[in-house]
């Protein structure tokens, strides 16, 4: 079994909802994935309940580029814990347009990869506004405010960041299990205040606090009392900041890393839950020293 091609990204989490105000902020978090292309079917089979990868290869043809083989064959590594909020399928888009590039000798720019991803998670359902903010963060690290009713995602950035220093902070995640069911738009219409709080705070440079003010609004729109709940204890705890990612369940918190009386505290009050999981990670900083990545 040979390999065409290899793609890599990584996950994150929300700084702001982009059903909140139209706009979005995700943060690139330490979850890698890694999506290769084969000649032949792998013997570990891929689960794909949402037909991404399907549409994967439909907006890239769709986008004028050739594919490899005619029949395209996937194999995924992935840390990201899915269907949480955690950005997987942002990542699995970026690893595996990545892969088709190397596969095939394209070059793409990062905001052709981003915008290829959105159609493609439009078209499969598991985006609402087509992620543009997840693909950015899976894709160049930091966190980009975008615009997602912009045609483009290069016309849709409006403001970026390299994120918070990646050695001052340990980050928690709170894993609860998979959502449920997706929200819809309309659910998150009376929240905007906590919403328009979080755009305040990036556009003050304050990613953490937006982080806060974010999860805030999403526990309302999705009216998640146990998550408010869990939210509140990691403040009580020692946290500095703290929200739920994404449409949920999983709760990110942000503890400083020099203080390991802290994040002891942290992981043992939330150990004491049988039907959760904590993971430890990191950020994943941009670099913007050396242009696009």
């Amino acid at each position: 079994m040979a390999v065409l091609g290899t793609g890599t990204a990584n996950g994150g989490c929300s700084l702001l909802h982009a059903a909140g105000l139209g706009y979005g902020a995700s943060l690139a978090l330490d979850l890698p994935v890694k999506v290769r292309i084969l000649d032949k079917k792998s013997r570990r089979d891929v689960e794909d309940p949402d037909g991404l990868l399907e549409q994967i290869v439909i907006a890239w043809k769709n986008a004028g580029l050739k594919l490899p083989t005619d029949e395209i064959f996937w194999s995924i590594k992935s840390e990201i814990p899915p269907r949480q909020g955690l950005k997987s399928s942002s990542a699995i888009s970026v690893a595996a347009i990545r892969a088709l590039c190397d596969a095939t000798d394209s070059t793409l720019d990062n905001a052709d990869i981003v915008d290829i991803a959105a159609a493609a998670q439009l078209a499969a359902g598991v985006s609402i506004t087509g992620s543009f903010d997840d693909s950015w963060a899976a894709i160049e690290g930091g966190w980009k405010l975008v615009d997602t009713n912009a045609e483009s995602a290069r016309q849709g950035l409006l403001l970026e960041s390299e994120g918070p220093k990646s050695e001052d902070w340990k980050v928690l995640i709170l894993l609860r299990g998979d959502r449920d069911e997706r929200p819809a738009l309309e659910d998150f219409t009376f929240h905007q205040q906590a919403f328009s709080q979080a755009l305040t705070a990036l556009q003050d440079g304050k990613d953490l606090v937006a982080l806060t003010w974010n999860g805030r609004g999403v526990v309302g729109a999705l009216n998640d009392q146990s998550g408010r709940r869990l939210t509140n204890d990691a403040f009580v705890n020692g946290a500095r900041a703290a929200g739920i990612s994404g449409s949920g369940t999983a709760i990110v918190i942000f503890a400083p890393a020099i203080s390991t009386p802290t994040i002891e505290r942290l992981i043992r009050w939330y150990e004491k839950f049988d039907d959760m999981e904590i993971i430890e990670t990191s950020v994943i900083n941009a670099d913007f020293s050396s242009g696009e990545e």
